[in-house]
């Protein structure tokens, strides 16, 4: 073992991921070794607090608390940066890589803000970025798209990417509770974090969207050219009329492409999933992938999609395929900068769905002809209409689904119900997935 060539690895960040990927490596190291034809050296790592209680032990020597130092350092060959945000993360993974460094990641905010400078910094100063840690966590959906289902082109990729978002419906669905309960619970668990808004309005989602639809398209989607929408204003009469039609409510990323004109879309909102898809019955903290290739079909991946031993599982795959790169240019392919491709987005009316809206209103004569014109007037057909109880004695909910639409129009339906008078408050809109 002593003649084999040494990997020096440091980690820019040693909070819940990094120290997972430092007591996973350190249990694991023999035998990844063995496969690897490798000494895997955890040489150095960055932290905030020196004196900070953890949960793997590491000499004093190995420590900094500067990161820059681990990412610039001429000894190490491979640098993780699990810093996380945007901004020192940012500094760090360039640094590297102008170095001519290998970067592992698990950070997609920084992929999805900054994604063509690193790519580009990495293409033109030898270096190589790996971030399979960065979407669905212990899922290796990058791998799959980059390797096993290399020779298809994607229609559409379909997902529950958050877990936070998936447990707090899970339970709702489950326990009858509303949301508020639910997420105050969520964040005592540690499944949500003290500013749960990232998450539970789609953020984090739309993040791991961008980077799957580069990964499957070549294309940079910044997050202004998406529709996403959260979870927050899911109540149980949503969840009821689901369970009742065949549905569960999930919040799915959505990247389709239309080969025929080349235009793609991607979104992130809550959608009626009917329960025959195997994600409609993905629950607790787990994510989802479906992906829909034109040679393979369609293929579906589930697993945990965060949590320290999830994450680090991915994080050290990216570490052996970065190993075995460095000492025989064999295992996984870096990806490379996009290419100077230019694909439109679906403009709204190109984006149809069958749609659910929930709606209060007046419990009076004449409403549900208004409704009825509005949406006719709209471009709109109803499908069906369900009458609840309303919040008080003298108003009404009303459910009501779809024939196939667009969201040009419903949209401009939705304008038009809040003008009406005997509409209350903003009626809910929801996609129905008839994928």
């Amino acid at each position: 073992m002593s003649q084999l060539p040494v990997i020096n690895i440091g980690i820019c960040g040693l909070g819940t991921v990094g120290q997972g990927v430092w007591k996973h490596l350190a249990r694991s190291r023999a035998a990844l070794e063995s496969r690897l034809g490798v000494r895997l050296n955890l040489h150095r790592a960055s932290v905030r607090d020196l004196r900070k209680a953890r949960t793997v032990r590491v000499t004093a020597a190995k420590l900094t608390t500067d990161p820059l130092a681990v990412a610039t350092d001429p000894t190490v060959h491979i640098v993780c940066e699990l810093i996380g945000g945007t901004t020192l993360a940012r500094q760090v993974t360039l640094a590297a890589l102008r170095a001519g460094k290998v970067v592992v990641s698990a950070n997609k905010a920084l992929l999805c803000a900054h994604g063509p400078e690193i790519f580009a910094a990495a293409q033109k100063h030898g270096g190589h970025f790996f971030f399979e840690a960065s979407v669905a966590g212990g899922i290796p959906i990058i791998k799959a798209l980059r390797e096993g289902l290399v020779a298809n082109r994607f229609g559409r990729i379909y997902g529950i990417l958050n877990g936070t978002c998936n447990y707090i419906l899970t339970r709702m669905e489950r326990e009858g509770l509303d949301y508020p309960v639910i997420l105050a619970d969520a964040k005592r668990l540690g499944y949500a974090e003290a500013d749960e808004s990232l998450d539970v309005e789609g953020w984090d989602t739309a993040h791991k969207a961008g980077i799957l639809a580069f990964l499957a398209h070549g294309a940079w989607v910044p997050t202004e050219k998406m529709l996403v929408e959260g979870i927050t204003r899911i109540t149980q009469t949503d969840l009821q009329f689901a369970r009742e039609h065949g549905y569960a409510i999930k919040l799915l990323a959505v990247i389709a492409r239309d080969f025929a004109n080349g235009e793609l879309s991607v979104r992130v909102h809550p959608t009626l999933l009917p329960l025959t898809k195997v994600l409609a019955n993905v629950n607790d903290v787990f994510n989802g992938i479906s992906v829909n290739g034109d040679v393979v079909g369609e293929t579906t991946y589930i697993g945990r999609g965060a949590g320290q031993d999830a994450t680090a599982s991915a994080v050290i795959s990216d570490i052996a395929d970065a190993a075995l790169l460095l000492r025989r240019g064999q295992g996984c392919a870096p990806v490379s900068a996009p290419a100077a491709v230019r694909i439109p987005f679906a403009p709204p009316e190109r984006i149809r769905s069958r749609y659910y809206l929930r709606l209060d209103v007046r419990d009076e004569p004449g409403v549900l002809a208004q409704i009825a014109t509005a949406t006719a007037r709209a471009g709109v057909s109803i499908a069906d209409m369900v009458q609840r109880p309303g919040l008080r004695p003298t108003a009404a909910t009303l459910l009501l689904t779809t024939h196939a639409s667009d969201e040009r129009a419903i949209h401009a339906t939705l304008a038009r119900l809040k003008q009406l008078r005997s509409v209350l408050g903003t009626p809910l809109l929801l996609r129905i997935a008839d994928f």
